[in-house]
């Protein structure tokens, strides 16, 4: 059995605003939390294969990022400044469409080296050449939810279709179950609804989610109403597509009864402020969500409509974008903020059983925050702290299922330099620079 103690940290339970244990240690054996608690708590303490003196570090749950597009590493910084279709026609899917499956790869590992040096244990992805991506999942060390990207109006919808059955048969639950599968179907707009009934047939068959983007901007929520006299999510709905856990993506222009639908039936909802900022989709109804009871995480989206994976980044302008925009500046305080970005979004992804707090009985995804800094002085209140003026740079160690992947910032599953020599490389091809 391997045994792990981290020692004298702040602890952040994530288990409520008050559960903080200072100078604590968390005991984890085989991946596993098995104690949490004061000082000298943990039976056998000096039995340990490895300890982590935290003396002014805040022990928490990794970051969870709910939606992005890891492989748009490549595209970082290639179509910035434009609406959302223009740059999707014009800029990114013909770049995309160049792209090998090794291409594909090495995009991923880079955005793995960056989530992790951000405090990302487990995100949620969705693109091409899937089996890609879970070898870079596999092999950096972190968690993720993978789902191949399905467009029901190419020739390929079949193939697509074909793959995501292939990916879920091969890695769903794998990499020691760091690996899970739902299926991906891009948008209502993309896929018409004799295709989303294959969608769905399949998802009965494997037993799987689905992962989906729902109404991101206004000429979306159009085109469906003029199709098929609803909005997106009432379309869904009518379609039973909620009758499977569904994450969608996005849900930036809703009604009331849309908001209803997703609080009562959707799994979750993932929230990209960033992104939906940049192309200025819109700001999605998050204050209100909330309010009905719906469970939303965060998501940062790709890097090529962001341009980072920085979670601490993200759920600030996420909490803040819900203050203006209701002009309530008691919405979204940091707490729910930072749980949104925690537990919220594992629950999103249907990880919240085993991710997302530090309890007894949860697989060990924490990560090690610098409380030390100029920025994080004085504490008058520890998560206030976090949410708001912490940064990605103060992460200083991050585990993944009971796994030490960063130690002191020094990343130990992958190589930096190498994989960033790949991604300038391949993206210097794929631009024809």
């Amino acid at each position: 059995m391997n045994k792990l103690l981290i020692r004298g940290a702040t602890i952040l339970t994530m288990e409520g605003p008050e559960a903080i244990i200072n100078a604590g240690e968390i005991l984890i054996e085989d991946g596993w939390i098995t104690h949490v608690g004061l000082p000298g708590s943990a039976s056998g303490s000096f039995d340990m294969d490895e300890v982590i003196e935290a003396d002014g570090q805040v022990a928490m749950p990794g970051f969870i990022n709910c939606h992005t597009h890891a492989a748009m590493t490549l595209l970082r910084g290639y179509a910035d400044d434009l609406p959302l279709m223009k740059w999707l026609s014009e800029k990114i899917w013909p770049f995309e469409a160049k792209m090998t499956g090794e291409d594909i790869y090495w995009g991923s590992m880079l955005a793995c080296l960056e989530m992790i040096k951000s405090g990302t244990t487990c995100f949620g992805d969705m693109y091409d050449h899937m089996h890609e991506v879970a070898r870079a999942v596999e092999n950096s060390g972190m968690r993720a939810m993978l789902s191949r990207g399905m467009i029901g109006v190419l020739p390929t919808a079949d193939k697509a279709l074909a793959d995501a059955e292939e990916l879920a048969r091969n890695w769903h639950g794998k990499a020691d179950g760091r690996i899970t599968v739902m299926l991906g179907p891009h948008a209502p707009y993309t896929c018409p609804p004799d295709y989303l009934d294959k969608v769905m047939n399949l998802a009965a068959k494997l037993k799987l989610g689905i992962n989906i983007h729902v109404s991101e901007t206004l000429a979306e929520v159009e085109e469906i109403k003029k199709r098929y006299g609803k909005t997106p999510v009432q379309h869904l709905d009518s379609l039973g597509l909620f009758k499977f856990p569904v994450l969608a993506a996005h849900c930036v222009h809703l009604d009331e009864q849309d908001m209803e639908i997703l609080a009562q039936k959707a799994m979750g909802i993932a929230y990209n402020p960033q992104s939906n900022m940049k192309l200025a989709s819109g700001i999605a109804p998050v204050a209100r969500l909330l309010e009905l009871g719906a469970t939303v995480g965060i998501g940062t989206d790709g890097t090529a409509s962001n341009n980072n994976l920085d979670m601490l980044e993200e759920l600030r302008t996420g909490s803040y974008l819900q203050k203006v925009s209701t002009m309530n500046p008691e919405v979204l305080p940091a707490y729910r903020a930072l749980q949104m970005a925690t537990i919220d979004g594992a629950l999103c992804m249907g990880l919240g059983d085993r991710v997302g707090l530090i309890k007894e009985g949860m697989r060990a995804d924490i990560i090690l925050l610098d409380a030390t800094q100029p920025h994080m002085c004085p504490r008058h209140h520890l998560v206030a702290n976090i949410a708001y003026a912490a940064g990605a740079s103060d992460v200083r160690t991050v585990i993944i299922d009971g796994k030490v992947v960063m130690l002191d910032r020094v990343v130990l599953t992958i190589d930096e330099e190498r994989v960033m020599y790949e991604v300038r490389e391949r993206a210097a091809r794929l631009a024809g620079q």
